[in-house]
């Protein structure tokens, strides 16, 4: 009896498995089959599972190809996401935006570090005198508290002196130079020598040479300029102040001629000898020397009196407005930059030498170029006859 329900029991639950599996192998077709459709009732696709989705790539891997189509290489395949990235920055841009950085660096640095990078470029120096390579973007003073040569002179002293605890050696800054102004920088160990190199300018016994790429080609191609500069304030949207020429003779009202005018109280005499040493590619490397003191007065005299700005001077590469500087398409294809990122060109100034009347001995020293000033030359094809910097 026991043996015959046993016998019942294992033939009834077989016969069940039997209808199961029958009744839910085409309901998994089904469900496959109709996993892409959308639901009637919502109008949205199911899920699809994660074998499903597996399935489906090992269906496309072993799919053959059309006849007639090639197979894409995986260059191709990714040519809509390369496409999206934009094209990676040209060498000079990169240099760019290299030198931007170093300078904001150096401005936030320890002052043990700048003055470690001053010590390093000093050219010459007696009992008298420091004469070091000043960097570019760092300001001689600055009044917002931020590092500037000014704050880290003591310890530029103490460094020069081996460290002495009780060295009351001093540098003093003596001649002007701007921020964006790279080359010879001249430091007096005392007072005393303060005034004397103050009586040497005076007396026109001190003479600076400077090196600047200019954008264009002054006509004639040596010369003096001898206009007063003075400062203005700029109308307009966002106005602000600059210097600005206030010429001494005009145009007179026939044409023919020039008629000369008052001055005017607030200018002050500005003086420049020029002298362009080549030309190439729209661009000027040319040699100045200031005869007088005036700010800006370098970059007044060769925007508005030659009209030929110096490269990287946004300043004064327009007269009514503040924008970034606006260069030829021949300009920006030799330097590789575009418009957009003409910004962050530096200003093209460099404090090429100088020299001091001496009682028995003139001092002349002569700062290499840096390596910015450099490439721009190499890229604009220009050329100078100083073998001691030529690669």
């Amino acid at each position: 009896m026991n043996s015959c329900r046993r016998i019942a029991c294992s033939g009834w639950r077989a016969g069940l498995n039997t209808v199961f599996s029958r009744i839910t192998a085409p309901s998994l077709s089904r469900s496959q089959a109709t996993s892409a459709a959308p639901d009637p009732d919502t109008g949205e696709k199911p899920r699809l599972r994660a074998i499903d989705l597996a399935k489906q790539v090992q269906q496309e891997k072993t799919k053959p190809p059309v006849v007639g189509q090639r197979k894409k290489p995986q260059a191709e395949a990714s040519g809509a996401a390369e496409a999206e990235t934009p094209p990676p920055p040209s060498g000079q841009q990169k240099r760019v935006m290299e030198l931007k950085r170093f300078s904001l660096q150096l401005q936030q640095v320890h002052p043990n570090v700048l003055a470690k990078h001053l010590l390093r470029g000093v050219l010459y120096q007696d009992k008298d005198v420091v004469i070091t390579n000043k960097p570019y973007g760092v300001p001689v003073k600055d009044d917002c508290g931020g590092t500037s040569i000014s704050s880290v002179l003591p310890v530029l002293s103490k460094m020069m002196d081996g460290m002495k605890m009780k060295s009351d050696s001093q540098l003093i800054p003596c001649l002007r130079l701007e921020k964006e102004t790279t080359g010879v920088f001249l430091l007096a160990r005392s007072e005393e020598v303060v005034q004397h190199i103050h009586s040497l300018v005076t007396n026109n016994q001190v003479q600076r040479k400077y090196w600047v790429v200019i954008v264009g080609v002054p006509v004639p191609s040596e010369g003096v300029i001898d206009i007063p500069i003075i400062e203005r304030e700029v109308p307009g949207p966002r106005p602000h102040y600059k210097m600005a020429l206030s010429p001494l003779f005009r145009v007179s009202d026939t044409g023919e001629g020039v008629t000369k005018v008052r001055a005017n109280r607030q200018s002050q005499p500005a003086v420049t000898k020029y002298k362009v040493l080549d030309s190439a590619s729209g661009c000027s490397l040319v040699e100045l020397q200031p005869l007088t003191e005036v700010k800006h007065q370098m970059r007044v005299h060769m925007a508005l009196g030659l009209t030929c700005p110096i490269l990287g001077d946004h300043k004064y590469s327009h007269s009514s407005k503040l924008a970034p500087q606006k260069l030829p398409e021949r300009v920006l294809g030799k330097l590789g930059l575009e418009q957009s990122k003409i910004r962050h060109l530096p200003l093209h100034v460099l404090a090429r030498q100088l020299t001091l009347a001496g009682n028995t001995q003139d001092i002349n020293v002569t700062c290499p170029m840096p390596k910015y000033f450099k490439q721009t030359l190499n890229q604009l094809r220009l050329t100078f006859s100083d073998e001691k910097d030529q690669l």
